[in-house]
């Protein structure tokens, strides 16, 4: 009888140690994160001090958006900054439901290139409301305060690329405007530099949007220059869309003024067949954003508005 009591003790004791250790490991492994930290990407663990980024941007099917994401990628590493990146593909509604995605993941600071400086506002302000900075780049968001925009000035660079314009052909030359994804501040600043030197000096025969997309650049100046065969000029809001009107122009005498300043374009204004292209410095927008997103997350004071310089290339 007293080895059956040993026993049972024995078996009891072993027991419960399993429990304990079976309830022990349930908790761990169910533990949902609080709320004041931060959320994992593909499902890794993250510290609690580790700072947690998203950057929504228009599309990575430019390269200048590739460029600017290279930049926020490089600085993020550099800083220890875990960046979430998602590619909006030029599409408002996918832009909307990747940003409420990324305030799921509970990020600290919002980096936005919007598709549309308008339809992105709700979701921006989603953001906002949850206390999280927000910080745009390149393009601006209508209606919403954010912590900080980054931006050139491409209201500026706009003016230079239309002036070259003018000193080239004159004044007076019939020339055409491919404009960039309707809403988005950087085809309404680019328009207005534009339209504010050619209204008075040129004779602006087209003005029709080509979504910063080369084809549809092609496309629409063949279209353009069917209906206006004395176009001299074009200025296109951005060189994607300058070397697809480039294309169409093939062995016309036309002066083609992009703005971005891409590695293609750049080599297409060496070569002589595009006449010139704004800088920017997307590389530099880019760092420049997580930087500004680190001081947020410490608390630091940012400028509200950060510019980038811009400068006409040309031979």
């Amino acid at each position: 009888m007293k080895l059956k009591r040993i026993f049972a003790a024995m078996t009891t004791c072993a027991l419960a140690l399993t429990m304990t250790a079976c309830t022990s490991g349930l908790e761990e492994t169910d533990k949902e994160p609080t709320g004041d930290q931060p959320a994992t990407t593909d499902g890794a663990a993250a510290s609690g001090d580790k700072m947690l980024v998203g950057l929504s941007v228009s599309t990575l099917n430019n390269p200048f958006f590739v460029t600017l994401t290279d930049g926020a990628k490089a600085k993020a590493e550099e800083l220890g900054i875990e960046l979430v990146v998602v590619d909006a593909g030029d599409d408002s509604a996918k832009q909307t439901n990747d940003i409420e995605d990324l305030i799921s993941r509970k990020i600290q600071v919002l980096i936005v290139n919007p598709v549309d400086s308008s339809a992105v506002a709700p979701a921006v302000g989603d953001a906002i409301a949850k206390g999280i900075k927000t910080v745009s780049v390149d393009r601006g968001v209508e209606g919403q305060t954010v912590d900080c925009a980054i931006a050139s000035d491409n209201v500026k660079g706009a003016e230079l690329a239309t002036q070259y314009l003018v000193d080239l052909l004159g004044k007076g030359a019939e020339v055409a405007e491919l404009t960039g994804v309707e809403g988005s501040s950087a085809a309404i600043d680019r328009g207005q530099g534009f339209h504010n030197i050619a209204d008075k000096e040129l004779k602006v025969v087209a003005s029709q949007t080509a979504k910063f997309n080369r084809a549809e650049g092609l496309n629409v100046m063949e279209n353009i220059l069917q209906a206006n065969p004395n176009v001299k000029g074009v200025f296109a809001h951005n060189d994607e869309m300058a070397l697809g009107a480039l294309e169409a122009a093939s062995g016309k005498d036309i002066a083609i003024v992009g703005f971005d300043a891409t590695d293609d374009a750049k080599a297409a204004v060496e070569a002589g067949t595009m006449k010139a292209t704004v800088a920017q410095k997307p590389d530099l927008m880019g760092q420049t954003a997580v930087e500004v997103a680190q001081k947020l997350i410490k608390g630091d004071k940012v400028e509200p508005v950060i510019g980038v310089e811009v400068e006409l290339i040309k031979k």
